[in-house]
């Protein structure tokens, strides 16, 4: 941790690494834009090119600089950032309708993941036509993508070093390549006006539509903020001015490039490669190329990262999260990895090149740009930030984000439906499992501990009764000290009594905060019941039962409680007592009378649990030691059911 917390420092090595987890995405895009504002079968226009240009350069300036580096990043959840975090932020507001543009903004966030790594790669990997057009590049693309995904299961660490400094090289030659070549079309610094992009927009036939195009500048800006907490928002601020500058040096390169050839048809040119020198053609494929597979992997660990906030929200549904490498925030969710992979080797087959997925991409993200002003806004409001400031603010973006959207509305038929669809399907999932939490917290009955205690401590001294356990573990969803669940009483005593000598309640509360890892310790009864609040951070993986024996280690350690065995002939030689922790998981019964809605809700919510990770290993007990027991969820029992007894 004090690695990391290093990083997040202003420092030469955090600028380094910022450059290779940052800026992925949004550093690959001169790959495509400009040759997706000119197409392919439109003459190259000066108009569109200074226009194009201009608006690159005010949108990277006014979405990216402004709305995500300047003001974004302030909106730190100690440290971390994305709009899972943002929304944890707010969501103690007496405004509940916040959860729904946090999970429609996290869902499209996570359908753009299936396109960047696919988009990026085929981009880069097209420039070796120029060298050899018959090369087949669907089969180079997808080996590419599928190694990425395979190495995931080992972690990043180990590749991460690599990529600042080669993140670096790529926005060096970035810079390089476009000093280049506006020496011959000083022209193009016209474009940094922005009456050429209003031109282009206003006068021009067809022009707002060019800003479909233009968005894919931006389209990282969003990852940017999610990867907060990897690098600090001092290292982001700086290195952002270096990227910035390099990015427009590019984008002003190949707008140079194309004023040369004007009247032209663009074909299947791509500006990025042909404003190279022929003899560094191959070197220039080859960072291009490294540079996407960088891009990609930023873009899947966001999305493992993202997953793992959403299961502790309550978003997702609980999946196997593995820790491969000791470095805070680096997990691998396997689920996760494969579908990725699978989504993004069927955008290669389905568009099969990198100009049709052009088309389709932009249109998810836009709605996640939206959702991040609707959450900012509300967090600017509850700072008690100038109401004017946050009225002109909220204004501005919204008629730059409503503008985007609506020229990339005209990218649905084209295929940006495919992304829709994938960011339907996973925000259906997140509202089954809100509203089916919801349902079922309607039903969850509390009673007072202190009435209990007298049948605990007979209980647990009733020799009559054979003992189920030295310590007998329950986890409770209480958070009142003096309140538990009236199902834990029923299971110690009622569906069978269950003797133990020491009866723990445990409480895991996931907090609004990233990295916190505390624990209360309360004895509600001398000897016999102990109750442990563990506060855990929503980034935190919530390893119960390895927490929960450490816990107990240093209550030993304090001489606070004794965990010997009391079997006799094991407590004379000190041998420790077992622990079994008890499960309690719900079924949906069929003494069940349901609105149609509700039913839908909870029988998909159960179909989500059984394909997802049962409790106990959602909460990383040992299965030796565990019992789960079925407790039938009645959320509306059958009324007006007439028996008649008869002779």
């Amino acid at each position: 941790m004090q690695k990391h917390a290093s990083l997040n420092k202003l420092s030469l090595a955090g600028l380094i690494v910022t450059l290779g987890i940052i800026y992925g995405d949004i550093g690959t895009s001169p790959l495509y834009v400009m040759k997706a504002i000119i197409g392919a079968n439109s003459a190259i226009n000066d108009v569109v090119i200074l226009g194009g240009v201009s608006l690159i350069f005010w949108t990277l300036t006014l979405q990216t600089t402004i709305k995500y580096v300047i003001i974004t990043l302030r909106a730190d959840n100690k440290g971390e950032g994305g709009i899972f975090s943002l929304y944890a932020l707010v969501r103690g507001s007496k405004n509940p309708w916040l959860v729904f543009p946090a999970m429609l903004g996290g869902a499209t966030l996570l359908a753009d993941g299936i396109i960047t790594p696919p988009i990026s790669v085929s981009s880069a990997v097209e420039g070796l036509t120029k060298i050899n057009p018959e090369l087949p590049l669907i089969p180079i693309v997808l080996v590419i993508i599928l190694s990425l995904f395979i190495i995931q299961r080992f972690g990043t660490n180990f590749v991460g070093k690599f990529f600042g400094p080669m993140m670096f090289v790529w926005f060096s030659m970035l810079a390089i390549l476009g000093v280049s070549q506006m020496r011959y079309a000083p022209e193009i610094f016209k474009a940094l006006n922005p009456y050429y992009g209003w031109q282009l927009l206003v006068n021009y036939p067809n022009g707002f539509w060019v800003l479909g195009a233009v968005f894919l500048c931006t389209t990282g800006a969003e990852a940017l903020y999610s990867d907060l907490g990897h690098c600090g928002k001092q290292n982001i601020r700086v290195s952002w001015i270096f990227v910035k500058v390099t990015l427009v040096l590019n984008y002003m390169g190949q707008g140079a490039w194309l004023l040369k050839h004007h009247g032209e048809l663009l074909n299947d040119r791509n500006p990025f490669f042909e404003v190279m020198a022929p003899w560094f053609l191959p070197i220039g494929i080859a960072i291009s190329t490294l540079a996407a597979i960088i891009a990609s992997q930023a873009l899947i660990s966001g999305s493992f990262t993202l997953i793992n906030e959403a299961i502790r929200l309550n978003f997702w549904p609980k999946v196997k999260v593995i820790y491969p490498t000791e470095m805070r925030g680096q997990l691998y969710i396997p689920s996760v990895n494969w579908l990725l992979m699978l989504g993004c080797a069927g955008i290669v087959l389905f568009f099969q090149e990198s100009a049709k997925m052009e088309a389709a991409y932009g249109l998810a993200i836009i709605l996640t740009m939206l959702m991040t002003t609707l959450l900012l806004t509300y967090y600017l409001h509850e700072k008690k930030v100038n109401p004017v400031l946050i009225g002109v603010l909220l204004l501005t973006f919204l008629i730059i984000e409503f503008s985007f959207l609506a020229a990339n509305l005209s990218k649905f038929s084209h295929g940006g439906w495919v992304t829709l669809l994938v960011a339907s399907s996973l925000f259906i999932i997140m509202l089954v499992l809100y509203y089916s939490r919801k349902i079922r917290n309607r039903l969850v009955e509390f009673v007072y501990i202190k009435d209990y205690l007298p049948l605990i401590k007979g209980l647990s001294e009733d020799k009559a009764v054979p003992k189920y356990a030295t310590h007998l573990v329950y986890l409770t969803s209480a958070n009142n000290l003096d309140e538990i669940e009236e199902k834990v009483f029923y299971s110690i005593f009622y569906k069978k009594p269950k003797r133990a000598d020491v009866y723990w309640f445990v409480h895991v509360d996931v907090l609004d905060e990233p990295y916190t890892l505390e624990y209360k310790v309360t004895e509600l009864l001398h000897d016999k019941l102990i109750r442990i609040d563990m506060r855990i951070g929503f980034r935190i993986d919530p390893r119960v039962n390895l927490m929960f024996r450490q816990i107990v280690t240093e209550l030993v350690n304090n001489k606070e409680v004794d965990i010997i065995s009391r079997y006799p002939s094991l407590m004379k030689r000190n041998l420790v007592g077992d622990f079994r922790f008890v499960v309690m998981e719900k079924f949906l019964s069929y003494d069940n009378e349901l609105p149609w809605l509700q039913k839908i809700i909870m029988d998909f919510y159960f179909l989500i649990k059984k394909i997802s990770l049962p409790e106990e290993r959602a909460f990383g007990l040992d299965t030796s030691s565990v019992t789960v027991e079925k407790i039938p969820l009645v959320v509306k029992p059958i009324e007006g059911l007439k028996l008649t007894r008869i002779d």
